[in-house]
């Protein structure tokens, strides 16, 4: 019965969760956009009645920020977001957009750097090297660099829409936070540029304590996500 019980509340919780219209904009390209798409509704694995990328997707409502400054003031505090990205860089840390193919070796690097991340083994497409990578119209390809231009962290960000999603966003493990001034720099850029509504990192629910952690100290919050193709 505390089961049943507990199992209502947490429904009634995630009905309660503001809710996102996210449209995918076929014309940007017709078989990719498409393709995602399907991806993001199919039936979630675990749920079927739930759709795979519905309920509390993680979100920030760009929209909603008037300035990077904004976004910045709301992330702030010790051990904030912005905190630590003001620490990183300090520390030399800078980004940059990447043509990917420059930097096969140093990817692959980062890929196998860990045999698990987020408890969680390393999917084989990470373990394997490619030769090149293929270079898609409305993806952004950014990487992260050190003081001495070595590249420590990268993500691959989609436009689908009225919304863009990480792809990947991965790097090399340490402390000085340059994971977080990978974000809010790409989350400054988008608040600038206007040219989507919101920004995703996959969802909530699911996810490890410490990557929840991550995305809410950078102002994800959790939607539930109403997709629609046009």
């Amino acid at each position: 019965m505390d089961k049943i019980l507990q199992q209502y509340k947490m429904l009634i919780q995630l009905m309660r969760l503001p809710v996102a219209h996210l449209q995918f904009h076929e014309h940007i390209d017709p078989g990719q956009i498409r393709a995602t798409y399907h991806h993001f509704t199919r039936p979630h694995p675990r749920y079927k009645i739930i759709r795979h990328k519905t309920i509390g997707a993680a979100l920030i409502d760009l929209e909603s920020l008037s300035s990077p400054q904004q976004y910045l003031d709301q992330i702030k505090g010790k051990n904030g977001g912005a905190w630590h990205a003001k620490r990183a860089r300090s520390r030399g840390y800078r980004v940059m957009e990447i043509d990917r193919n420059r930097y096969v070796d140093d990817i692959h690097a980062i890929n196998t750097a860990l045999e698990q991340r987020q408890g969680r083994p390393m999917d084989r497409a990470y373990r394997d090297k490619q030769s090149s990578f293929e270079t898609l119209a409305h993806f952004r390809y950014f990487g992260m660099f050190n003081a001495d231009g070595k590249l420590v962290g990268y993500a691959n960000l989609g436009r689908f829409g009225n919304f863009g999603g990480f792809a990947q966003l991965i790097g090399l493990r340490n402390n000085d936070g340059f994971m977080h001034l990978l974000v809010v720099d790409i989350v400054s850029q988008l608040i600038e540029q206007r040219e989507v509504r919101y920004l995703m990192y996959d969802t909530f629910f699911g996810a490890h304590p410490g990557m929840q952690t991550f995305k809410k100290i950078l102002g994800f919050r959790p939607y539930r996500a109403k997709y629609s193709l046009q």
